[in-house]
């Protein structure tokens, strides 16, 4: 009944407003409307529901926004700023190079620095994770939706863009003692703090894609001197327990898109919209658990 991949996370809910610059790059409704309202899901990365939160490298904010049109458009954001495979089939050989091995439990290290020293983008993506500083708050954290969409205005004109969300919420780093004498539940106790205090906000802001930047490949980030615009900020009100809340059983596929919004070529960004299906599917199929067994209660 959990998500095979970040299992453990809060459902939110909040609103959208856009700013002008919005409007003037999509006719998307969510940039006409004075308000939309949405729901999202905060996550950790890993396919355990029982993960602590200080401990997993990786958070990730998924959105549903719908406008006055009806029309919904989803978002799924990590707070990586980059892919680590730059090909459907350099994914699935990583999915399979950090597999556990049944022995250990664990992945083989020689076979994941095997996978790792052959491909360039895992190398990145291995450099980021180890030197990044790692925020204290999910509000704190900045999402990046990784993959290149484009944005189509009223009078037709597209655009190639990536958009991140940015906290208002100024950043913080956890360090490694922090991390390690954290509750297991750190950053979703520590969301419901914040907004029992007032909303939280971010930011959305697009990078517009220069001549000589490509839009079909998510694991090369454009350069940091592209133009970028605020489009809208995302406002969190309120959280609730997944387990009973609104974004249980929601299929955040990035895929789906409004009228103003059109997808890129990008291989991986069209392969994930078949795999979320298959696995909402067989989630909706299950019952989860409330709590872990006996054995598999974190340490």
């Amino acid at each position: 009944g959990f998500r095979r991949a970040h299992a453990k996370g809060l459902c939110v809910s909040g609103h959208f407003t856009p700013t002008a610059d919005g409007a003037a790059l999509s006719r998307a409704r969510v940039f006409a409307d004075a308000s939309t309202p949405l729901l999202g899901r905060m996550s950790i990365g890993g396919g355990s529901p029982y993960g602590l939160d200080a401990q997993a490298r990786v958070r990730s904010m998924a959105l549903v926004l719908e406008g006055s049109d009806g029309v919904q458009w989803r978002m799924a954001m990590n707070s990586f700023p980059f892919f680590g495979a730059a090909s459907v089939e350099t994914f699935l050989a990583q999915t399979r190079a950090s597999a556990p091995d049944p022995a250990t439990g664990k992945p083989d290290p020689q076979r994941v620095a095997a996978f790792t020293a052959a491909h360039p983008e895992a190398q990145r993506f291995a450099a980021w994770a180890r030197a990044a500083p790692w925020s204290d708050s999910f509000a704190s954290t900045a999402y990046n939706g990784i993959h290149a969409y484009r944005f189509i205005a009223a009078d037709g004109q597209a655009r190639m863009v990536r958009w991140s969300m940015r906290p208002q919420a100024p950043f913080v780093e956890m360090t490694p003692d922090q991390r390690a004498a954290a509750g297991p539940d750190h950053l979703q106790d520590e969301l419901r703090s914040r907004l029992a205090q007032g909303p939280q906000r971010w930011d959305m802001v697009v990078t517009l894609a220069a001549p000589g930047d490509d839009p079909d490949d998510p694991s090369t980030p454009w350069p940091d001197d592209r133009e970028q615009r605020v489009v809208g900020t995302m406002v969190l009100e309120r959280a609730e327990d997944q387990a009973t809340g609104a974004c249980r059983d929601l299929n955040f596929d990035p895929t789906v898109v409004p009228p103003g919004v059109a997808l890129s070529d990008d291989p991986i960004l069209a392969a994930r919209a078949a795999v979320y299906a298959q696995s909402f599917d067989r989630r909706e199929r299950e019952l989860a658990r409330g709590a872990p067994p006996a054995a598999e209660a974190p340490r």
